[in-house]
């Protein structure tokens, strides 16, 4: 078996093609490996938003706390996903809790260093904000189909 890189990593996930070996090194460098169990949180509604947490292996949950209700799962992520784009919108707070379904492997970005990245390489701030704009605008739908349906279904 080879030991795969967090660049390799990177470079084999959707959201990083279209990125140069240039790039890749530069938020690679930004990166770490992270392991969840099931059941930890990654992060509470509220927190500073300052990791990028792209899952690898196991699932994740996204939860939101509703009012005499507790809390509800809004969306269920996979391997692939990128589980939170709070660090990209000031004030930069968790806008949900995250939470580990099974053992979780992932690569955690920190935030403020593939900022300060794409402020230092314009090019690259802006290949990344292009790219990764559709994966957001997807997760937002999901998010809303899942409300939807929860609704509806408290509804009837």
């Amino acid at each position: 078996m080879t030991h795969q890189t967090i660049r390799d990593i990177l470079a084999d996930h959707p959201a990083f093609h279209g990125f140069d070996g240039a790039a890749l090194d530069l938020i690679a460098g930004c990166g770490r490996n992270m392991r969840y169990k099931a059941g930890d949180l990654l992060f509470r509604e509220g927190d500073p938003a300052e990791t990028v947490v792209i899952l690898r292996h196991g699932d994740a949950a996204i939860e939101l706390a509703a009012p005499g209700r507790g809390k509800l799962r809004v969306e269920s992520l996979h391997p692939g996903d990128i589980v939170d784009w709070s660090w990209l919108l000031p004030p930069c707070r968790a806008m949900s809790d995250a939470r580990a379904v099974t053992d979780v492997a992932a690569i955690a970005l920190d935030a403020r260093c593939v900022l300060d990245k794409c402020d230092e390489h314009t090019e690259l701030g802006y290949r990344l904000f292009r790219l990764w704009l559709p994966h957001l605008a997807r997760r937002v739908r999901m998010q809303r189909l899942q409300l939807l349906d929860l609704y509806g279904a408290h509804a009837r």
